[in-house]
């Protein structure tokens, strides 16, 4: 049986304007986190909102966020302040008879909470397994892992799914009856994000081979998979 908890559990992740577009199905949620690259990292710093991008890693019902321990943002976010973070995905431009009712067709995860500090060395090791792999399947187990001064350099908060939402627009556009009959052109115009070909370092030896890993990103991207 599935025990997941549901999606909009409290009262500031429960969508209200526009609920129509709201899911409630946890498995949505992590199709929209694990199509991402970027997510959007909101807290609170010495009174003022700030909202940085940062890449992330999934596993299970955890996002596990890195970047230097330096960094302003994410010192705040470990010491206990809320935070929210959000992935969107722009997938088309909605062209409508009215000003009015332009828009787009998105996804977009929120997710609020605490960020927990993590200090396990081995839970270390897996988050940045996990950021590494969302980012460039197959490259932890193909390059040098982390050493102990990069560990010490790097910050990792872990931040638990269970209070999130997810929002989601797709179709044509919504105009009113009155503007049905308006001679002007109406739809969708798609927006995909495109792999190019690899790029190889030049200070790599002529002739080095590309990786399947990375082969397979744009095999996939060109088959949709």
């Amino acid at each position: 049986m599935d025990t997941a908890p549901p999606l909009s559990p409290t009262p500031r992740s429960t969508i209200r304007r526009g609920a129509k577009r709201a899911r409630t199905d946890r498995t949505e949620l992590y199709a929209v986190l694990d199509a991402g690259l970027v997510g959007h990292l909101g807290v609170v710093l010495d009174g003022s909102p700030v909202v940085l991008p940062t890449g992330y890693g999934r596993r299970g019902e955890t996002l596990y966020l890195h970047g230097s321990t330096g960094a302003a943002t994410l010192r705040a976010a470990a010491s206990g302040a809320p935070v929210c973070l959000t992935v969107t995905h722009v997938d088309g431009v909605v062209y409508a008879r009215s000003a009015f009712h332009h828009s787009l067709n998105y996804r977009c995860a929120v997710v609020h909470g605490v960020a927990r500090p993590v200090t396990d060395p081995e839970e270390r090791l897996l988050g940045l397994e996990a950021l590494t792999e969302h980012l460039a399947p197959g490259s932890w187990a193909a390059t040098r892992r982390p050493d102990r001064r990069e560990l010490a350099a790097t910050a990792l908060l872990a931040l638990d799914l269970t209070e999130a939402s997810v929002k989601v627009r797709t179709g044509p556009p919504g105009d009113d009856e009155r503007d049905l009959s308006a001679p002007v052109w109406a739809g969708v115009l798609p927006l995909r994000t495109v792999v190019g070909e690899p790029e190889p370092c030049p200070l790599l030896p002529p002739d080095t081979p590309v990786p399947a890993r990375v082969r397979d990103r744009v095999s996939g991207a060109a088959t949709g998979a």
